[in-house]
């Protein structure tokens, strides 16, 4: 009896930790990043943990807890030998194509190998023992890429598909690209297997982050200009033909799948068209479009937008690019 009780409570528990992103209120905490480091854009986990985060300076972290903090894991740059040295800590953006900006990351826990969407490096992969990455593609049909945003891999069979985000910009001007408009990102797909690059999608307006379906069925891409996200058909009768997803007041940065199937989306809603003020909100939409959650995040970020939200073991870390922000904000269960 004292096992079969044990065994219930152990369901429920599990139960609880399933659906707590939804139905329970949540606590807010911080771990800060190691000194100089900032602009947490996205995080990867392994199998043992993490998150690993990509900051501004060209470095990956990885969190191995509270005692340790945050260790350098891999360097980007075409300076090797004196990258830490010259990007360490900085936040010049003029150093970017000398440093690289690893802006987005996603983990092949059968493989071991971290893929990353630098912006200004192309796409890279880095081994389990390595602190030096790989580059996969540096463009496509002849051109060299302008500035990769995010990566997201297939659970299934690890094809990796990224977007282009096309115009190089700055965080000092990124406010007036949007507000100009541009049409020029790109969704792609690499197979691991050709070892070849396939444009699928053109004229995105600001293409961030993918995120695959759970069953490998589409790939979402969510368009911060065109305040929307599509749906890119893999497999079945729609196989290659797009559709709206959803469409949001605000602009839908990042997007990424949840351990349950769902997808969790960074938006940053507009309050102030004159100031360009935004309210960082975490939305929550299933795998039918629909919203499940939103989480408002002014009381953490004030009017600082987000750009990543991830679910790990029930918890939510979330990701922001700009320089101001010098930590991983965490939501955690009550």
């Amino acid at each position: 009896m004292a096992t079969l009780f044990s065994l219930v409570l152990t369901k429920v528990a599990i139960l609880l930790l399933c659906i707590a992103p939804i139905s329970l209120s949540l606590t807010f905490k911080k771990i800060p990043l190691p000194t100089g480091a900032t602009g947490p854009a996205s995080f990867a986990f392994d199998l043992f943990g993490g998150p690993y985060v990509g900051v501004q300076d060209s470095r990956i972290l990885k969190y191995e807890g509270p005692t340790t903090g945050f260790i350098n894991v891999f360097f980007v740059g075409n300076l090797i030998d004196q990258v830490e040295a010259v990007c360490d800590g900085q936040t010049n953006d003029s150093l970017g194509p000398t440093c690289g900006w690893p802006f987005g990351l996603d983990f092949n826990i059968l493989t071991q190998q971290l893929y990353v969407a630098d912006a200004y490096f192309g796409l890279l992969v880095v081994g389990s023992n390595g602190r030096l990455g790989t580059i996969l593609a540096s463009g496509v049909n002849g051109t060299r890429f302008r500035f990769l945003n995010s990566v997201g891999l297939d659970p299934l069979i690890g094809v990796v598909y990224f977007t282009e985000f096309s115009v190089v910009y700055q965080l000092s001007n990124i406010t007036q690209v949007i507000l100009n408009g541009d049409a020029t990102g790109s969704l792609l797909k690499y197979d691991p297997k050709t070892r070849q690059v396939t444009v699928l999608l053109t004229r995105l307006f600001g293409a961030a982050r993918v995120a695959v379906s759970a069953n490998g069925a589409f790939v979402l891409v969510s368009e911060q200009i065109g305040q929307r996200i599509q749906r890119f058909w893999i497999k079945g009768p729609k196989r290659n033909t797009t559709e709206t997803f959803i469409t949001f007041q605000g602009r839908p940065n990042k997007i990424t799948r949840t351990g349950l199937g769902d997808f969790l989306v960074a938006v940053n809603v507009i309050t102030n068209q004159s100031t360009q003020n935004v309210l960082p909100t975490v939305v929550r939409i299933n795998a039918f479009g629909t919203v499940v959650k939103r989480v408002a995040l002014d009381r953490q970020y004030n009017d600082t937008g987000v750009t990543e939200v991830i679910d790990h073991l029930g918890e939510y870390y979330i990701g922001s690019q700009y320089v101001n922000v010098t930590f991983v904000g965490v939501y955690g269960i009550l």
